[in-house]
């Protein structure tokens, strides 16, 4: 499978210290790793499709950035213990494994962690505003998206607020804030879309979308918006593993800038409608057809 050769690649890249630009030879890969060009052939692709490789036709591929830059990698796993357990315990609390209410001790027993360390996953959880401490003792979980039903109907809400709130007579520009977000999604179409980690890619994206309606003017779709963005973070998280999507939603979020600074809200605010919904068949189809 492409993306698990995949890692193996970019972990060897890691090691090489290759500069930005340099060759990555098909075979010298196929030799470190032990495996046949295939496979090899196979994941370069992939990478490329991600950003973190050049392909230049007749010649090969090459670094898109300084292989020093590789810090962290999620692809199919995660990195430590913590992260494991950070997200088993919001896919058990989606899948109901996991009740609303539970104790430090039962996260420990549960999920092979010391008190230490589940106490760092759950006031992480905490400052993400998925749990909450009760009253006396133990833990609950905030109100979340736990169904394919509600996801789906995240997304209806947000075409209508999205889209409608381009279309607010006091909408303006924010420069500084569009420079930032325009930097954070070229970034991702240079290979931060595989190099960050889950919850960071759905903060990246999320804010994109708050910096486009915060634009507007108007409190009060800001506020809803990012009520709706903290309830959905946790079923978000399971699509963020999808990297190729994000390379693709990032590609829009900057035609999306480039609509809105060309001063064509009226196409801006089609298109966001159309993005929004595009998204939303993809994330919330697979589950509705069973």
């Amino acid at each position: 499978m492409a993306p698990t050769i995949a890692m193996q690649v970019v972990h060897l890249l890691r090691c090489s210290e290759l500069d930005r630009g340099a060759h990555v030879r098909e075979q010298w890969v196929a030799d470190s790793l032990g495996i046949s060009r295939s496979p090899v052939r196979k994941a370069l692709a992939y990478l490329a499709e991600l950003g973190l490789l050049e392909r230049e036709p007749n010649r090969g591929y090459f670094l898109a950035r300084a292989a020093g830059e590789f810090r962290r990698v999620e692809l199919s796993g995660v990195d430590d213990v913590e992260e494991g357990a950070y997200f088993s315990i919001g896919d058990d609390h989606l899948t109901g494994r996991l009740a609303a209410d539970f104790t430090t001790a039962e996260i420990c027993r549960g999920y092979g962690l010391t008190t230490r360390q589940a106490e760092r996953v759950l006031a992480r959880m905490e400052r993400e505003d998925l749990v909450r401490r009760r009253p006396g003792r133990g833990w609950q979980f905030e109100q979340v998206l736990t169904t394919a039903e509600a996801h789906d109907q995240s997304y209806r809400f947000r075409m209508i607020v999205e889209p409608a709130a381009l279309l607010e007579p006091g909408f303006t520009i924010d420069e500084d804030a569009f420079a930032v977000h325009r930097k954070q999604q070229e970034q991702l179409l240079r290979g931060d879309a595989l190099l960050l980690p889950r919850g960071e890619l759905f903060r990246v994206n999320a804010e994109f979308h708050e910096m486009v309606v915060s634009c507007a003017g108007n409190a009060y779709l800001l506020e809803s918006l990012r009520r709706v963005n903290r309830i959905r973070r946790l079923v978000e998280y399971r699509h963020q593993a999808e990297r190729q999507r994000i390379v693709h939603q990032a590609e829009e979020h900057l035609r999306l800038l480039d609509l809105l600074e060309s001063g064509d809200l009226s196409a801006a605010s089609e298109f966001l409608h159309t993005h929004l919904d595009a998204v939303r068949v993809r994330k919330t189809r697979p589950r509705t057809q069973h």
